[in-house]
Formats: C-alpha cells, structure tokens, sequence
C-alpha cells in the first residue's frame, strides 16, 4: 500500500467552489482502479487550506491515475483555485 497526502492552499472566497469540484470528482477517483481510499480533511484554523489522503495499492497505480483524463481534468478544475 501506498499512502499520499497532498496540502491544497485555496485562494481565499474560492473554498466553496474547490469543495464543489472535489465532490463531483471524489466518487470517480475512488473507484480508479488502485485506490482503496481518498479523504478531504479542512484545516481548522486557516479554512482555506485542505489536505487530501489517499491509500493506492502502488505507485504504479497512483501514477496510472495521474496519467488518466479524470486526473488531467481534475487538476486543471483545481490549480486555477490555487492561492500560491
């Protein structure tokens, strides 16, 4: 098992909008073949900031998925929400 956890800083008043796109995308990438597990945590003190926790079988599959167009569209729906 491979374990990754990735901090998202969120430009400030675009919280809604990142959890939107999170939750349109979260059951796909659950069901990408390899991961076991995915989590979205919300800092308490800066409400901006989330982290992401996600269980793969390997990095092969991991890496598998961050080649797919699911990942590809994700993160091009996220980076632009990026505060840094």
């Amino acid at each position: 098992m491979f374990t990754r956890l990735v901090k998202l800083v969120i430009s400030p008043g675009m919280e809604d909008q990142f959890l939107k796109n999170f939750n349109n995308s979260c059951e796909a990438i659950r069901n990408f073949e390899g991961c076991r597990a995915l989590k979205l945590f919300r800092d308490r003190k800066y409400p901006n900031v989330f982290f992401t926790y996600s269980i793969w079988e390997s990095p092969f599959h991991l890496n598998n998925y961050r080649k797919s167009d699911l990942f590809r569209e994700t993160w091009e729906r996220t980076k632009v929400l990026f505060a840094d």
